[in-house]
């Protein structure tokens, strides 16, 4: 009896959408380690310790993981993760700085996207047709790659907390970008609004798609 209600159990188990789910995780995981551990690199190279100092120069997504940013972004499509620690004071010229350590973010979502891609390549040209491979081209080519473009040019929007603010402030007068970063922390409430309203997945949506095709013909 027992093990008849398993079998049923077993057979109304969705494995495509459990396979979907375990997907999604795991490339929202490479994604926002590598994103907030390349924000960390690119800020110790220009000189600021902070980030290496408290350990957040590491690829292991346990020190970079906001449990809340973390379901928000796998349950609505909009998330984060723990910032890495920058002190503006180490650079010698720190807006400029700050633009340039904000940046890092974003070009390594491009840049992984673009390696998701090239490995898919790599699997579709020269290995065994298998159960495994298979899977491991469609997470790269249909979770990864899309998921880190996404989240690349969703970063890039100008607003307060995200990187497109600092980037766009690196070409602010002094005045007007200290003005904007005061009013930082009610950009969240913005973007948790146009979240809300889906006008952030309409904006990037059809851009999602655009990067997507040039990676995808550079590519193949």
């Amino acid at each position: 009896m027992f093990f008849h209600y398993l079998q049923n159990l077993f057979r109304a188990l969705d494995f495509g959408s459990m396979q979907a789910m375990l997907f999604r995780i795991t490339a929202v995981l490479l994604c926002l380690t590598v994103h907030e551990t390349c924000h960390g690199l690119a800020a110790c190279a220009l000189g600021d310790p902070t980030a290496k100092s408290m350990h957040r120069l590491s690829f292991n997504p346990l020190r970079h993981i906001d449990w809340l940013g973390l379901a928000m972004m796998l349950l609505a499509g909009f998330g984060w993760a723990k910032p890495v620690p920058v002190d503006p004071r180490y650079f010698r010229k720190p807006k400029q700085g700050m633009a340039l350590t904000a940046l890092a973010g974003p070009v390594s979502n491009f840049l992984l996207a673009l390696l998701a891609l090239l490995l898919g390549k790599i699997i579709y040209l020269y290995a065994p047709y298998g159960f495994v491979w298979n899977l491991l081209f469609e997470f790269l080519l249909y979770s990864l790659a899309p998921l880190s473009i996404g989240l690349g040019l969703f970063n890039l929007l100008p607003i307060p907390p995200l990187d497109g603010a600092k980037v766009a402030g690196g070409f602010l007068p002094d005045r007007t970008y200290f003005q904007i970063m005061r009013y930082e922390r009610y950009g969240m409430l913005l973007l948790l609004a146009l979240s809300y309203f889906g006008l952030t997945s309409s904006l990037i949506g059809d851009l999602i798609y655009t990067v997507y095709e040039w990676m995808f013909y550079l590519i193949f």
